[in-house]
């Protein structure tokens, strides 16, 4: 079973080493029982699924997409009548090109509160080597 470190937990999560420590200390994930401390893959997994649950949509949509990214918007370039604005949620940065007026529309700027929703029929997967 794969394990990581509390400085490689924390990187995959997006949070501080010392965010994962206290995790760790209140009981909220487990460790292998290993020095120095590593947890376990699965548990990291779960934690990671519970933190990336967005809140609610006060809207009531439903969607078929289930790739949410809630994040802070960190650049927004407009280029006549396109736009591309960065997301960063979490460790994530997400890309989105779109009209210029449809990110007039949202009110998109840098330090707004925005989601991501993916949808894509073609998914990479890598693993590291080894």
């Amino acid at each position: 079973m794969p394990s990581f470190k509390i400085a490689e937990a924390a990187r995959l999560l997006g949070v501080s080493d010392d965010t994962v420590r206290r995790w760790v200390d209140a009981g909220a994930l487990p460790t292998t029982g290993a020095t120095p401390a590593e947890i376990p893959g699965a548990a990291l997994a779960a934690r990671a699924a519970d933190l990336a649950s967005s809140p609610g949509d006060e809207s009531d949509v439903l969607s078929s997409a289930r790739n949410r990214f809630v994040g802070l918007v960190t650049r927004v370039q407009r280029d006549g009548l396109m736009a591309q604005v960065d997301i960063q949620s979490g460790p994530h940065r997400v890309v989105s090109l779109m009209s210029a007026e449809a990110a007039d529309d949202l009110g998109l700027e840098v330090g707004s509160l925005a989601v991501a929703v993916v949808k894509a029929t073609n998914v990479i997967v890598e693993t590291p080597r080894g």
